[in-house]
């Protein structure tokens, strides 16, 4: 078996590319079909966008899948186990029930359960949990039962996870890709290094997570031009609990062959072996405490735990003056810190400055948490590169051969044009800061306020 890594790589670029292309026409085709909800309370966007962004995604899984399985260093995934098969079955099942509330808005309860019936069809086709590592104890080989139930737990509290974080433009799908590519190197270092063929499906899963977020993060950065929808939320999270499950119940402990030397030696080097069980769960870690707080503040506020409220984390930072772009990056921040930081410690976990690293980007953190109102600006050379709001502002320059702003504001005799004819001449104002990009709903806002100034169109 040759090294894979450019077999891996071909297959996240195929994913994101085949993502990328599709979102354009699918986003025409939500518009289309008027999946294109009404703005609720909880919203923080302020114009209707158009869902569906998941079938898009869905695509670029397939398109995945397909590559990988003609590629000799990756045809092991699909020819010693089911868990791809496993995957796709699952993933189309609960594609469909995103696109159907995407587009009807189904109950809740509808889709928890079509998400325990997404999971059972995995675990039928062998994508379940066999055993558990304890520590103190050792490898805990489980029954049946009990490894199908942890395993619907399992998919269901990441699905949701994913689904609660998704209310910002770009946050979900930008934390899901952080915690894949922390996944694939785990996974990535179990197979090649330790030569452990079955963690190869979780390997591809990651790869392909991966391509799925980057090929549709560029049409969804602030402003969003479309929104991946339950049909997207629900999907990544699925494809990001079967990676979690093949690692953590099918990859055997003992067979890493850590057990050696004296009992602190062991001691340390045991560590690894126990990350799979840890690894997912540090991994959707914010996603799960904002899943925990969310169900916590809605059950002590007598609500149902399914009602939508504007409580999560996201848009905690917004209410204390982050703007949109930068608390999205603050969420992106604390995702890599906890899922790569848990990862490096897996690999080292004697290396003391692993521990430093990780206190004082935690420190880092919490001082962007701290100065939400703080506006960098950038140097004059570098204003082309940067958003305009990293701009530092110009006053306007009035065109050659117009009147004095002076005269025409004091409506002088002969001073040319007055004041009505000034301000018909002027640029509209830009549109408020929030307002989303779906600006193919309709005419754009600025020719329609020139027809209203008297200029003709």
């Amino acid at each position: 078996m040759g090294q894979p890594v450019r077999d891996y790589l071909l297959t996240l670029c195929v994913t994101a590319a085949v993502t990328y292309l599709l979102t354009g026409p699918v986003r025409k085709f939500a518009i289309a079909t008027g999946a294109m909800p009404e703005i609720r309370a909880r919203d923080v966007h302020r114009e209707p966008t158009p869902r569906l962004g998941g079938i898009a995604m869905f695509f670029g899984l397939c398109a995945g899948l397909l590559v990988a399985a003609h590629l000799s260093n990756l045809d092991s995934a699909f020819e010693l186990t089911s868990e791809p098969r496993a995957l796709l079955s699952g993933a189309a099942l609960i594609w469909i029930i995103g696109v159907l509330d995407d587009k009807f808005e189904i109950d809740a309860l509808i889709k928890l359960g079509g998400q325990m019936i997404a999971a059972g069809v995995m675990v039928v086709q062998g994508l379940t949990i066999l055993w558990v590592p304890v520590p103190g104890i050792g490898t805990v080989s489980l029954t049946a039962w009990q490894g199908n139930l942890l395993t619907v737990a399992m998919v269901v509290i990441t699905i949701n996870a994913v689904n609660f974080v998704d209310g910002l433009d770009g946050l979900a799908a930008g934390m899901v890709c952080v915690a894949a590519a922390a996944f694939f190197l785990y996974a990535y270092r179990i197979w090649v290094s330790y030569g452990i063929e079955a963690a190869a499906p979780a390997t591809l899963f990651t790869a392909i997570l991966m391509g799925m977020c980057l090929g549709f993060l560029p049409h969804n950065m602030h402003p969003a031009r479309i929104f991946m929808g339950d049909s997207g939320s629900m999907l990544i999270g699925l494809v990001l609990a079967a990676s979690a499950i093949s690692i953590t119940g099918q990859v055997d402990p003992d067979r890493l062959g850590l057990f050696t030397g004296g009992e602190r030696g062991a001691t340390y080097a045991m560590l690894p072996v126990f990350m799979p069980l840890m690894l997912p769960l540090t991994i959707i870690a914010i996603p799960v405490a904002d899943l925990v707080l969310a169900i916590v503040r809605r059950t002590w506020n007598g609500q149902s735990p399914f009602a939508a409220d504007r409580g999560h984390l996201h848009h905690r930072l917004l209410q204390i003056g982050h703007s949109h772009s930068r608390a999205v990056l603050v969420m992106y921040f604390w995702s890599t810190l906890i899922s790569f930081g848990v990862v490096g410690y897996s690999v080292n976990s004697t290396s003391a400055w692993i521990v430093t690293v990780i206190v004082g980007m935690s420190a880092v953190g919490l001082v962007l948490l701290l100065l939400p109102r703080f506006t960098p600006r950038a140097p004059r050379w570098a204003e082309s590169f940067v958003p305009p709001r990293y701009r530092r502002r110009k006053s306007p320059v009035p065109a050659a051969g117009s009147p004095a702003p002076a005269a025409a504001l004091a409506g002088e005799p002969g001073g040319g044009a007055g004041p009505t004819e000034a301000t018909a001449s002027a640029e509209p104002a830009s549109p408020p800061a929030g307002v989303n990009g779906a600006t193919a709903l309709g005419a754009r806002s600025r020719l329609s306020d020139r027809r209203k100034a008297g200029t003709r169109g």
